[in-house]
């Protein structure tokens, strides 16, 4: 089994190296190819985790050594992959949601001329993923956070001719860059305090370890999961990152690269656990994102930001759930692969629509799309009741674990960590409420829409013009059969997992599990849960059900308009990063120039001008020799004379 591991990753990456370096002749068939390698890596990992399943418990950790990069004294960097329960957990989830949104970009992407790299790119991302939850040490992992990143900055700005696609890649690319440094700092300490990178020795050498070297490491680990994780401060990429083809929106946050923070903070759980204060603040971290992320769902009138804003707030709850240490770990995984189910559902039934709607992203240019587009219609509700919670469905047994496990920190502190992810389920069941209503209920308002026309520049390629107003219309099957599917997991997969402790019991070796107590009794928790999710959806039936949603966007209050900005996130960083950036910048310039530049320029200056008045001395005349050479004969003689008269 140890030997089929890398085989996982290979199958993508040579995907992706056949469809970018293949050229034109792989057009017509590139799409095939980059879908049936994504799927045959699914169906490795379909027989890995099988063997693992045949094994006891404490014997399901398998290691690929590849070979050693850099042998050499002192320093060790070998690659090689491990195989354990969390490994394996995103294995499945990584290659059967990709393999999916392969799938269904088969459909999405069909009218773009450029498809074959596309894919490639899909490819490329997956195998990057791959890298990173298959590492058995830090700095291979470090190969695929960097990876992803690459990909994702392709993939987002795959259409480069939409400035704004553009510069959404970039922004991407360089906030990322901020939290990949934390990650750099904190493999460096590992190496100078335990002389390894590797998992198994890094982590059992905890205990012999100060407390402040362990936050530090631990501090480092979180920035980098907050760049990758899109949490508070370095969330600010994510909703500009929606200018990338709506598969990439799905494939990156849902199952892939906003996960990989949360699982970069769960791997390294023995650090963290021995680091309270930074175990504290990757708590703050998530309580913070997930307000911060659904206050601003609720404003978006783009269906796509507004699903955005959705992750950036449940991707809050995982890290949330993984600050609060053994009580939390497993809870954070078990949101992450329902969500991943439920999100991914989501994103693509947005495309759904688009694909019917000529590109409009507005939700006030949409309604009573139910009636026309009937399966994207049920499969995108389902994925709605699973993100609210509603009883019965996945994010109603991972999310209210959560919510119970954060009530369990205990004191003040789990009162008030407890309070906002509460408050976080009433604001989510708000937010998405609206979503679907806008969408597919009340007045048809995109019959008063104009004409598309092919040559906007804003229109992404997959759009169907017809002329006219939109004519919307169920996508085709290619494209419905992945919603199905994924709609089978937002329904089912909680209850599989949660019922019996199935899935904390899978992790528990790995991640290990302590229950916590809540000051009131669980199914307190439960009821208060389910109250707070039905008072969002009377709130937003009430304001977007029972009113027409008038075509432009009201005012608003002050709350609502600075939601619409992202909270003022990007002015924030505009004045502070940007600004503080230009004027420490002019502020070197001028050190350099005036000091530096004026030192070496003057020194330069002062030997010029001391070597000119000297070459006058040499002006090629006999006299002026002879007189100097009496000159300093005379001083001679003069100083002869005086030290014998001393």
């Amino acid at each position: 089994m140890e030997n089929m591991i890398a085989l996982l990753i290979a199958a993508p990456l040579l995907g992706a190296a056949v469809l970018l370096c293949g050229g034109r002749r792989l057009d017509r068939a590139g799409h095939w190819i980059g879908t049936a390698l994504a799927a045959l890596s699914f169906v490795l990992g379909a027989v890995l985790f099988a063997g693992l399943l045949g094994r006891g418990a404490e014997d399901r950790t398998l290691v690929q050594h590849l070979y050693s990069w850099i042998p050499v004294e002192g320093f060790q960097a070998d690659v090689a992959f491990r195989l354990d329960q969390l490994s394996i957990t995103f294995v499945l989830l990584i290659t059967g949601v990709g393999s999916l949104i392969h799938v269904y970009s088969i459909g999405y992407m069909e009218h773009d001329e450029r498809r074959r790299r596309f894919f490639g790119y899909l490819n490329l991302f997956l195998a990057a993923m791959l890298i990173l939850v298959l590492a058995d040490n830090y700095l291979l992992l470090y190969l695929g956070w960097e990876g992803v990143g690459l990909a994702s900055y392709l993939l987002i700005g795959f259409w480069q001719h939409k400035p704004s696609a553009a510069t959404a890649a970039k922004k991407a690319f360089l906030v990322n860059r901020v939290g990949d440094m934390g990650l750099s700092i904190a493999i460096m300490l590992m190496f100078t305090t335990f002389g390894t990178f590797a998992f198994t020795p890094v982590l059992d050498g905890v205990g012999k370890t100060g407390e402040g070297t362990l936050t530090a490491i631990a501090l480092m680990l979180l920035l980098a999961a907050c760049g990758k994780s899109a949490q508070v401060p370095l969330q600010s990429w994510l909703g500009d990152a929606m200018e990338g083809p709506t598969p990439v929106s799905a494939l990156i946050h849902a199952a892939t690269m906003v996960t990989a923070g949360v699982y970069l903070i769960v791997r390294s759980g023995a650090i963290f656990n021995a680091a309270p204060d930074a175990q504290l603040v990757v708590t703050i971290v998530g309580a913070v994102t997930l307000l911060f992320g659904a206050i601003v769902g609720c404003a978006k009138d783009d269906i796509k930001k507004a699903l955005a804003g959705s992750t950036m707030s449940q991707i809050g709850y995982m890290v949330l759930a993984a600050g609060l240490g053994p009580i939390g770990y497993a809870f954070a995984i078990m949101h992450l692969v329902t969500h991943g189910f439920f999100k991914a559902g989501l994103f693509l039934g947005a495309g759904s629509v688009m694909h019917g709607m000529n590109d409009e992203v507005d939700m006030r240019k949409y309604g009573g799309l139910r009636t026309y587009m009937p399966v994207t219609f049920v499969t995108f509700g389902l994925g709605y009741l699973a993100i609210i919670g509603f009883p019965g469905l996945s994010g109603f047994f991972s999310k209210d674990l959560i919510i119970e496990a954060a009530f369990a920190k205990g004191g003040t502190q789990g009162w008030i960590l407890g309070g906002v992810a509460l408050l976080g389920a009433g604001i989510t069941a708000f937010y998405m409420t609206r979503v679907m209503l806008m969408t597919f209920f009340g007045e048809e308002r995109w019959r008063n829409l104009p004409a598309a026309s092919p040559d906007q520049p804003d229109v992404e390629p997959a759009a169907d013009h017809g002329g006219g107003v939109p004519h919307p219309h169920e996508s085709p099957k290619v494209m419905t059969v992945p919603m199905i599917v994924l709609a089978f997991g937002s329904v089912f997969a909680g209850a599989f997992f949660g019922i019996g402790e199935r899935f904390v019991h899978w992790l528990e070796p790995v991640t290990s599990f302590a229950h916590g107590h809540p000051p009131v009794a669980a199914w307190v928790v439960t009821v208060a849960t389910v109250t707070v999710m039905v008072l969002g959806v009377g709130l937003a039936w009430a304001q977007y059900g029972r009113r027409p949603v008038p075509a432009v966007a009201p005012r608003g209050s002050l709350l609502t308009r600075a939601a619409r900005r992202d909270l003022y996130q990007d002015d924030f960083n505009h004045v502070v990063l940007v600004r503080g950036g230009e004027h420490l910048t002019r502020s070197l310039v001028y050190v350099d120039h005036t000091l530096v530049d004026g030192v070496v320029n003057g020194t330069a200056a002062g030997v010029g001008g001391l070597s000119a008045r000297m070459r006058r001395l040499q002006n090629g005349f006999a006299r002026s020799y002879a007189v100097s050479m009496f000159g300093g004969t005379a001083l001679l003689v003069a100083a002869t004379l005086l030290m014998r008269a001393v």
